[in-house]
This record gives structure tokens, sequence and C-alpha cells, in this order.
């Protein structure tokens, strides 16, 4: 199937902590469902996490306890986030630095007992490396791909512009695999092989 014809739901979320492993939870999810380059839907949504928010992730984000405390609970808006990413074997789910959005979404599934569905994931900043070189960009961070790619969002270290800006980011490494004659989702699964085991 040419990318073009493929649903990618894009994903941001921002969260109390560094991992799950440290009780870090979800303080909130955006994501943006495209296809084609339409927007098809949003999603945006506060997570109170159960822990308090540190000065620290205040600061970098915006978000403090006041704006959580009658925010759902993961268990409560899971559900309905799942729905939102669709079927795993027609919608591709796309984060900038995937492993570490992804790792979240998981350690809530096991948390609330179900079984995370099996998605392909695209991470943008591992397919800017590929498509990009130094010359490009300094770096391979989100603001620095924003900007780059005249996203028409900038990302704030909230959820929804975060996913915003990625989509746009998106856009263009798609426009840029085009160059190296990668036009397919199996295509990009050949190449996302290499780049992990790379």
């Amino acid at each position: 199937m040419h990318l073009s014809q493929i649903t990618f739901v894009v994903l941001d979320l921002e969260t109390s902590g560094a991992a799950p492993s440290t009780g870090a939870g979800i303080t909130e999810i955006g994501a943006v469902k495209v296809r084609g380059g339409e927007v098809l839907g949003e999603f945006q949504s506060f997570v109170n996490p159960g822990v308090p928010i540190s000065p620290f992730i205040t600061q970098l984000t915006g978000i403090d306890d006041a704006m959580l405390a009658n925010a759902p609970t993961i268990r409560e808006i899971y559900p309905t986030f799942i729905e939102f990413l669709g079927d795993e074997k027609e919608n591709v789910l796309v984060a900038h630095n995937a492993p570490f959005d992804i790792g979240f979404l998981k350690a809530a599934a096991t948390f609330l007992e179900y079984s995370w569905p099996n998605h392909h994931v695209c991470d943008t900043a591992r397919l800017a490396r590929y498509v990009l070189t130094k010359d490009d960009v300094i770096n391979c961070k989100l603001s620095t791909l924003a900007q780059y790619f005249s996203a028409t969002t900038s990302p704030t270290h909230r959820a929804l512009d975060d996913a915003r800006a990625t989509v746009d980011v998106l856009h263009g490494i798609i426009e840029r695999l085009g160059g190296f004659d990668i036009t397919t989702l199996t295509q990009l699964k050949k190449v996302k092989k290499r780049l992990v085991s790379g």
C-alpha cells in the first residue's frame, strides 16, 4: 500500500517523569489521525497520574497538579484512546522517539491487564536520521525538525501541539523517502528493520 493511502496515528505523551519503572505516569495524551495529508481526527486528554507533578515537569510542560486534579485516570481514558488508535492491521502509529511513548503506553496496558495492540510503529526521530544529513539539521530533536520542515505548529512540550508538529515532520520525511525509492509501507518496514538492527 502506498504511504499516501496509509492511516497514520501520530501520538505524543506528556508524563510525570522519565520512565514507568520509576513510578512515573502519563499526564497528557495527544494524537492526530491523518491519511494522505488530511487530518481525520484528533484526540487530547489530560490524565491524572496519581502522583504529584514535580516543579521541573511543571516548568517543562506547564502542567501542574491543579490541572490534573479532575482529569480522568489512565484506567478511565485508556479504552477511549485505544479505540481512537483503530485497527492494528490498518493503522500505523507514529511518535517522535517512539520507544518513550510506546513504553509508557505498554506499561499502562500491563498495569490495566489489557493486551497492547500490535500496530506497526514508526519513529520520526529514527527516520529523520535516515533521510537527513548533518548538513541538513544539527540534530533530530522535534523542535529542530519542525523548524526544518516548516511545521505549522511549534512543539511546546504539550501533547497535542507536539503531535501536530510531528505530523508535519512525518509528511516532510515521507517526501524525502520518495527520493530513496521508499513509497510503500512494505518498503518502509524494511528500512525500519535496518534502522533497528543498525
